[in-house]
């Protein structure tokens, strides 16, 4: 009996929709601000590729669910603790999170390397693809284990996928804006990286940090800057009406 005649694959491929957005929220903040670096011509387009790029990637791996589980097994040891391919995927995401956000982090606050700056050195439309498919591999390793562990069809999985990834393009020029718009915002989000690099660097070592709690930060920390942003628009009259005055 196909899943489309039952309650419960529905159940499922809603259910599991909705957990692929939630996963994808840090893909659309990292391809949000590495498109922002490039000429407004050329961002949304990078944006729409870059989350082809994650569905593509997604899907792939689903279909190689056999070369998944084999990422479990452990390849050697360090100091006694096994080392996995999953880990090392892992292990190799989180440091490369944690250099690219504090990179990003630190040209914001104070610009470019004068070094930069004097050759008029832009970023490339192509130098953002490759970030962004090295990060997609990371990510879309956690999507896929969530898939494989939600739902049995195959075909539930891939459907989930392509209804999240189209939600994420549908969302990404909005967020890309909002960001843009409040450096404030940028530097949080860019925060909310670094803190899920090191999240992944303690997956990979078999430290496992419940995502409720990593989740549970993020809210409360958008909370908090959105009450920011809202007494910041509030006194922004009454500036203007002081200096005027």
């Amino acid at each position: 009996m196909s899943w489309t005649s039952s309650p419960e694959g529905w159940l499922a491929l809603v259910t599991l929709t909705v957990l692929e957005i939630v996963l994808g929220i840090d893909n659309i903040v990292f391809i949000s601000i590495l498109a922002g670096k490039l000429p407004s011509s050329q961002q949304a387009r990078a944006r729409n590729i870059g989350l082809a790029i994650a569905m593509i990637t997604r899907v792939l791996l689903l279909l190689s669910l056999t070369w998944i589980m084999r990422l479990t097994a452990p390849l050697f040891a360090v100091f006694g603790r096994d080392i996995s391919g999953r880990d090392l995927i892992l292990l190799f995401g989180g440091v490369f999170l944690i250099w690219k956000s504090t990179h990003e982090i630190h040209q914001h606050l104070e610009g470019p390397p004068a070094t930069e700056r004097a050759a008029g050195r832009g970023v490339t439309l192509g130098a953002v693809l490759v970030q962004i498919a090295i990060l997609d591999i990371v990510f879309s390793l956690d999507s896929v284990i969530t898939a494989v562990g939600m739902a049995n069809e195959i075909s539930i999985m891939i459907i989930a996928i392509m209804l999240a990834v189209g939600f994420m393009i549908f969302a990404a020029g909005p967020t890309s804006r909002f960001v843009d718009r409040h450096p404030t915002v940028k530097v949080l989000a860019l925060s909310f990286l670094l803190l899920i690099g090191v999240t992944l660097i303690a997956e990979g070592l078999d430290q496992h940090i419940s995502k409720g709690y990593v989740y549970f930060a993020m809210a409360f920390s958008v909370f908090v800057e959105m009450l920011n942003l809202r007494a910041r628009k509030r006194r922004s009259p009454e500036v203007r009406a002081t200096k005027t005055s």
